[in-house]
């Protein structure tokens, strides 16, 4: 079950906002104290924030910035600030979606599964891959090896995913390339490499050294 933050000051919105969520099969929770929602989100892991821009202490602005200096958790703007400013800020601060106040219930439900299936994947499929050694954590977006973890960017995710959905086969660079750009994620071939190059060293990191092995002229095999 996805776990969706809900960060709104308005008690009355925050509540409703959680049944309409729960209604829909996710777990809906809110921080009730605002001071602490960066520890709140590192301790519950979050696979969705939902996050108002007009907020006590730090603003929806703020918070999302701090958020992306440490997680790729998608983040929804929920806000009755409107104009397109608002939105241009909202998406180049790292925000992935936007939806202003009033909305309509089925459109915010709606937006959240398409978000979700962008970041995730098909709800229907396996919410972790293993092959070897390694358990990809598609709802969280980390990789598991030897009980440690690291936690991947949504290109990285986007890779590893693919790369284990044809586990033991070669994934052409073109494929991938293809893949990624059909998820909306427009990797070229040279950040391909440089996103290849930075799962390697977390691979590393958890002691695995040629899990991803090269196939010169060919592409990737894991």
């Amino acid at each position: 079950m996805y776990k969706i933050m809900v960060i709104e000051d308005s008690v009355e919105l925050r509540n409703e906002m959680i049944v309409l969520l729960r209604r829909n099969g996710y777990d809906g929770y809110a921080p009730e104290q605002f001071d602490t929602i960066i520890s709140d989100i590192r301790v519950t892991n979050p696979h969705l924030i939902l996050l108002d821009i007009n907020l006590p202490g730090q603003d929806g602005f703020q918070l999302c910035t701090e958020i992306r200096t440490f997680s790729q958790v998608p983040i929804m703007f929920v806000t009755s600030r409107n104009t397109d400013m608002d939105e241009l800020m909202c998406m180049t601060l790292g925000g992935d979606d936007y939806i202003s106040k009033p909305y309509n219930t089925s459109i915010l439900v709606a937006r959240i599964s398409a978000l979700l299936k962008r970041t995730y994947g098909n709800s229907s499929s396996q919410d972790q891959l293993t092959h070897g050694a390694v358990t990809l954590h598609l709802a969280t977006s980390r990789l598991e090896a030897n009980n440690h973890f690291v936690e991947l960017t949504k290109n990285e995710l986007k890779i590893m995913h693919y790369l284990f959905m044809h586990k033991k086969r070669i994934v052409s660079r073109l494929d991938l390339v293809e893949y990624l750009w059909d998820n909306e994620m427009f990797v070229d071939d040279n950040s391909l490499s440089v996103n290849i190059n930075r799962i390697r060293n977390k691979l590393q990191a958890l002691g695995l050294e040629e899990y991803i092995m090269t196939k010169r002229g060919q592409g990737y095999r894991i």
